[in-house]
């Protein structure tokens, strides 16, 4: 799994943030950044959608539903709530999205590349004798993540034109 999205050195970004800087202009230079988040968002609420929606099964022969969960945070939810994404226009220029693993619960700091490998064991109810493995729709992130990347790019891209042109 891909623990994050980067969107580096796209044409010139480096070069460019150069030019920024010594032109002094923070309105061109917050437009840009405000741009490239902007560009970022509908994956990150693409990523979120996902995991939220992700069809988490039961072992082979079980029809019946679970039971009610052994702790009272959804597991879901807690990932999506820990997707983010930052955005640099100073020395390393660039979009990143990625699961915060710092806003997760030290016992889910691994779930999303778990999750996204398809296969989850874990012991049923915390009875440590008895474990169980679960199937997850693999790979949520990596799937959304391709999907998105080549509109991410051509906006960058649009992005850095525009400022390009500005500064000229």
């Amino acid at each position: 799994m891909t623990q994050d999205v980067r969107i580096l050195n796209t044409g010139s970004l480096l070069e460019l943030s150069r030019r920024l800087r010594a032109a002094g202009n923070e309105n061109i230079r917050q437009s840009m950044h405000r741009r490239i988040r902007r560009a970022a968002e509908p994956l990150r609420t693409d990523l979120q959608a996902s995991i939220r929606g992700l069809d988490i099964r039961p072992p082979g022969r079980s029809t019946r539903p679970g039971g009610p969960s052994p702790t009272t945070r959804p597991l879901r939810a807690t990932i999506a709530d820990a997707i983010r994404i930052s955005v640099r226009t100073g020395a390393s220029p660039g979009a990143r999205v990625w699961v915060d693993k710092g806003r997760l619960p030290p016992d889910l700091r691994n779930m999303p590349k778990v999750l996204n490998d398809g296969r989850v064991r874990h012991p049923v109810f915390g009875n440590r004798r008895r474990w169980v493995t679960q199937w997850a729709q693999p790979p949520w992130w990596d799937t959304v993540v391709r999907r998105h990347t080549p509109r991410m790019e051509r906006e960058v891209a649009r992005v850095l034109d525009d400022v390009r042109r500005r500064l000229e």
